[in-house]
Parts: C-alpha cells; structure tokens; sequence
C-alpha cells in the first residue's frame, strides 16, 4: 500500500466526522453563517447601503436585501474592477472568475480570501466521504486528471482573472502534484480541440484512475483516446474505477460512457459553480448531493412558479420540503448578496439535506403554458433510452410553434451513439414519461393543443460541429437541454442527418 493510500483512510474519518457536525445541526449552522457574513460586511458599501448593522434577524435581513441577479449587482463589481476595496465584501478579492453572461456580457464573479478555500476544502472532502463509504483508496496511487480550463490569468487592476477551474488548478495539493494530469503546459493551451489532443498525446499510456470534467469533454477525451489506440477505456486504463463530474444531469449518458469505458466504474457528482461550491455527492446510494450548509453560504429558496413576483416567498433552510422545485439564493463570503444563480433545484432529503439541480431558471419551454423543466426532459429521455435500447449522445429540446402542417409539438434534437431499433417506440416512450410527469403538457396532449413530441436525429458529432461553428466548444459551454424559443433549434437544421 503507498504511503498516499494510506494516510487517505484517517483523514476520510476525519471528514465525515466534521461533515457530521454541521450536518446534523443545519438550522443553527445557516443561523451562525448569516450572522457572520453580515458581522464581517457590515462595513462593506453594500453593507452601509443596506443597514447591514441594524440586521439581527432572518426576517430583518429579507427587508433590507432584495433578490436580485449579476445585473444587480453590477454597479458594486464595476466598482471591484475600478480597484476599489470594502464594497461587496471586506477588502478586495483575490480573484475574479470569469464567466458567461447572457443581457450582460462577460460576467465577473469575485472570489475571496474567505471563499477560495471552501472551493477546495469541498473538492476534497467529496473524494474523502467516497473513501470513508467505499474503503477504496486506490485512486490516490495512480494518475488523475482533471478536464479543465487554461490556468493562465489575466489581470484587471492588479486583480487576477480566469476561469474557476483555471484558478482551482493553482490549489492543487503538493502531494497530489505528481500524480496529476496534464501537464502544466498541456493545461495552458486554450483551443479546446488541440488541447485534448495533446491530452491524449500525453495520458494514453499511464495508470490513469481517475478522471474529472463535465462529461461532454471527457466524452470527446474518451473518443479521442480510442480513435488512437484502437482500444476500449477498461483496456487502456484497467485500474480506474472513479469518474467525478458536474454541471450537467449525467444519467441520460451513462451508457454511453460506460460503452466507451467497457466497464462500470463509480461516480462522484459534484456541485461546483463560480459563486460557490454549492454541493456533493456524500453516498454511493442515496439520491442528491448534500448541501454544503457550513461553507461560508446562506442559502435561501423560492418556488420555481413563483419566480419573479413581488410577493414570491423567501425561506431558508429550515421551511424547504421535499420535492418541490426552488429557486436557488445565495448569499457569500465573497459578496454575493441576495443572489439569483440561475438554477433550480429540489430536495431528495431532509436528513441530512440533499438535493438535486432540476434545471435553470430562464431555461424551460412555456410556449403553450406547459412549464416544462429541465428535470422532466432528463427524465423522459432516461425512459426513452431504457424502452428503446438506444444510446444517446447529447439532446435539446425546443417547441415548434408553427409547424408546415399540423399541430404544434415539443421537437427533440438527439444525437445518438446507437439509433433504436424502432424510433416510434422511443418517442412513445419519450412523450409517455413527459406526460406522466407534467399535468399540463399531458392536458394539452389531451386537448388537441399539441400532438406528441418529435425527434429529429443529429448526425454524429452534429452537437460538437454546431457549438465549434458559433464559437463554444470546450470551456464551460454546454447545451441548454431546453429552450422556449428556436434559436438553438434553427442553428441545428445544418446537422441533422
């Protein structure tokens, strides 16, 4: 046994152990995070233009911070550009992340000397709770490599800027450095198709045994990898057995993934954003990831439905139930205040809290009233794949509104690793589940409002040729599972077979 593998084993006890603490203790442990972010930002611009000393209470607190979004707060980060100090948070940051803006452009996410440790801390706290529950520390010994963008940084102000997993990539531990792949170099490249190549060039024959990224990636990483060596991953790679993700619903892919592995290995989820290290998957077994409640964020929830209204309630942990569909607030140690991520999400449990991210905010289709989420498109494709046998690569889905003849319908763009056999019974089944789930869709498939949904078959690599010709591929950038309008859609009648 090595050394690494075996100091793992103390130090996974060590963290569920901590992880207990708070986690069985979740109303006093977001009670004490609320009262220290507004005791350590009560000076802060934001904290005088918002009466942050006068606040004692939750509910004094939701009189005094609106909910709002980047747009929000975009006067007070201009002034962090500007090089200015105590606006959103005491001091200055130490980074800014950049990320994809949609009304605004770049948006720039301030990252603190508070902040920046709970995006690690929780990183390696999801791989130890994998260790204290499997025992299997084996990962340690070998290689690992983690899909991400480039490392280098800009700056703006003397403030340092890049991507969060290019900045995460200067956090690696020391111990861990040998075993990490790729190279420095490798990391550094910013062109997304070279850059895997020359992973593959310089991975293909070590002891990989774990492996890390937002699927679509690591999917391009596993193809490219058998394109060379005519061997299957479980061939190439025969001791790994780990593969950590996020950012994506990964259970529509999971046989695809595991027809490029060859085998089934473990999985760990992840959910890591700019604005915070939000939660992770602590059990093998149980449903959801656990909400990081002791991590310098108080989390606050409103119902999906009742979004954007004046008089939508905000609660904290302590009122949210389960299977109910929220709207996720965050409030941060880096400054984030009141703050709309986008996504929603809905608990799995309540002891201790675990969720799931059910899809984004702005991301849905309603052309008809039917509110369909992310969550229940994920769903009926799982169905779909299950009925059919067929395997998929990627999918998005758009209403068609005013079809050449006909009624409307729901069109699914999927592009498939393995066609089924009878398409007719995959959409079947794909309309069936949709209906099952969503009480308005299936009354307008009742009425006659709308006829069932359509798949229209992307040719191979027609999702990765569509997002490199409106320059996205690689980076954070992924497909939208679903829009309310047809600009995805039309930019993918070009790759349809």
């Amino acid at each position: 046994m090595g050394i690494k593998k075996w100091l793992a084993k103390p130090l996974a006890k060590k963290a569920r152990k901590r992880i207990d603490l708070w986690a069985n203790n979740p109303v006093e442990t977001q009670d004490k995070v609320m009262r220290y972010l507004i005791d350590e930002s009560k000076n802060t611009r934001f904290g005088k233009d918002h009466n942050f000393k006068s606040i004692s209470s939750y509910s004094q607190f939701k009189k005094e911070v609106p909910v709002t979004d980047y747009e929000g707060l975009r006067s007070y980060v201009d002034l962090i550009l500007e090089g200015k100090s105590d606006v959103l948070w005491k001091g200055k940051p130490i980074y800014l992340a950049k990320t994809s803006g949609t009304t605004s452009g770049a948006k720039y996410i301030p990252l603190t000397k508070e902040s920046m440790p709970s995006h690690i801390q929780s990183a390696k706290d999801a791989l130890l709770l994998y260790v204290e529950e499997t025992g299997d520390s084996s990962f340690v010994d070998g290689k690992m490599i983690f899909l991400q963008g480039s490392p280098v940084l800009e700056k703006i102000n003397g403030l340092k800027l890049g991507r969060l997993s290019g900045i995460s990539a200067h956090y690696v531990p020391t111990f861990l450095q040998r075993n990490r792949m790729p190279t420095w170099e490798t990391n550094c490249i910013e062109d997304w198709e070279t850059k895997v190549n020359a992973v593959v060039e310089e991975t293909y024959d070590l002891d990989m045994r774990l492996i890390s990224g937002i699927p679509s990636w690591v999917q391009m990483y596993f193809e490219k990898l058998i394109e060379k060596t005519g061997k299957s991953i479980a061939e190439l790679y025969p001791n790994f057995n780990l593969f950590v993700y996020g950012g994506v619903n990964f259970e529509p892919y999971k046989k695809k993934f595991e027809s490029l592995i060859g085998k089934r290995v473990n999985y760990i989820e992840l959910y890591p954003a700019s604005e915070g290290f939000i939660a992770l998957q602590d059990k093998q077994k149980e449903e959801g990831m656990l909400l990081q409640l002791d991590s310098g964020i108080f989390y606050e929830f409103i119902e999906a439905k009742d979004f954007g209204q004046a008089d939508a309630q905000r609660i904290s942990i302590g009122d949210v139930e389960l299977g109910v569909n929220y709207a996720l607030i965050l409030n941060t140690n880096a400054g984030l205040w009141g703050y709309s991520i986008g996504d929603t999400v809905m608990f799995t449990s309540l002891k201790p809290y675990r969720l799931k991210v059910t899809g984004r905010i702005k991301h849905f289709i309603s052309a008809f009233g039917e509110h369909v989420i992310g969550k229940e498109v994920e769903q009926a494709l799982k169905a779909a794949v299950e009925a059919s046998g067929a395997i998929i690569t990627e999918f998005t889905v758009a209403p068609q509104v005013n079809p050449d003849s006909g009624l409307p319908f729901h069109e699914w763009f999927v592009e498939f690793e393995k066609t089924p056999k009878d398409l007719n019974l995959f959409e079947s089944a794909l309309d069936q589940s949709m209906q099952d789930q969503n009480i308005y869709y299936k009354d307008l498939i009742d009425g006659n409002v709308l006829r069932p949904a359509i798949v229209s078959s992307v040719g191979s690599n027609g999702f990765r040729n569509y997002m490199e010709s409106i320059g996205k591929l690689g980076g954070q950038n992924k497909i939208p599972r679903l829009s309310d309008n047809r600009k995805i859609a039309d930019g993918l009648k070009d790759f349809l077979i």
